[in-house]
């Protein structure tokens, strides 16, 4: 089914969406932290610092990498004093993972394995486009949240600034497609940058995230557009600043 999406069928969606997701993720992961260094310059690392950044959780948090892939956030996340945990879909992935301090759980993003309030921050990395069912899996970040619990999802954009929308137009239709073929998969690598199309329109995600428990939900680009990070608060808590780990959270 990839080689048909990526060559310019329509996008599936539910279940095939799912299926081919996964199945894409278990034959790129060997070479994924590599393309993402390629793809990104190197900016992907950053990004993702940035993201851990404003979660503004307190040390000691317990943080869930969502869709963690090969655990860079999962990483970070540690390595920024936070107690970390993922999930992933694909076990291709998580058997190319370097986890560090973190568990990494196969599992659905839709039905995840933690009780009712129990952590204190999601993030993601590139992933909220390749999920079947985005309204579902925010509202079960919502239900494993603590109240005053924090997301930050980090994803691709589109640049605002007509030369540099340009420049990356041509990178991620031209040049990630080549660099796919010559190190990981042609078909996967043609299929990433067309599932931007999943992604709904900013207001949109934003409004959606109101809908599904959270409030404060607010956006910020990072390098001129290329990437963004939403953010929102689990609705019922403290505000921004006031706020302390769980403590006593765990799984089950």
């Amino acid at each position: 089914m990839l080689e048909s999406v990526a060559s310019g069928a329509e996008l599936p969606t539910g279940r095939a969406k799912a299926e081919m997701v996964r199945r894409m993720f278990d034959t790129i992961a060997p070479r994924y932290d590599l393309l993402n260094r390629l793809m990104t310059l190197g900016l992907d690392r950053g990004w993702r610092r940035r993201a851990i950044r404003m979660l503004d959780l307190a040390p000691g948090s317990l943080v869930l990498d969502l869709a963690c892939g090969t655990a860079d956030l999962a990483r970070e996340l540690s390595r920024s004093g936070q107690r970390a945990v993922g999930v992933d879909s694909s076990g291709g992935m998580l058997a190319s993972a370097r986890a560090g301090d973190a568990r990494l759980l196969l599992a659905d993003a839709g039905a995840l394995p933690f009780r009712s309030g129990a952590l204190d921050g999601v993030v993601s990395g590139f992933a909220l486009r390749n999920l079947a069912d985005l309204p579902g899996v925010l509202a079960e970040c919502a239900r494993v949240l603590r109240p005053g619990g924090r997301v930050a999802l980090l994803e691709v954009d589109t640049p605002t600034s007509p030369l540099l929308e340009t420049a990356h137009r041509i990178w991620m239709r031209s040049v990630v497609p080549r660099l796919g073929a010559a190190l990981s998969d042609r078909a996967a690598y043609d299929y990433l940058p067309r599932s931007v199309a999943y992604l709904p329109p900013r207001a949109e995600l934003l409004e959606l995230l109101e809908r599904s428990g959270f409030r404060d939900a607010a956006h910020r680009p990072l390098s001129g557009g290329i990437a963004q990070v939403v953010t929102a608060t689990r609705a019922g808590g403290v505000p921004l600043g006031q706020r302390r780990p769980a403590g006593s959270a765990r799984q089950g």
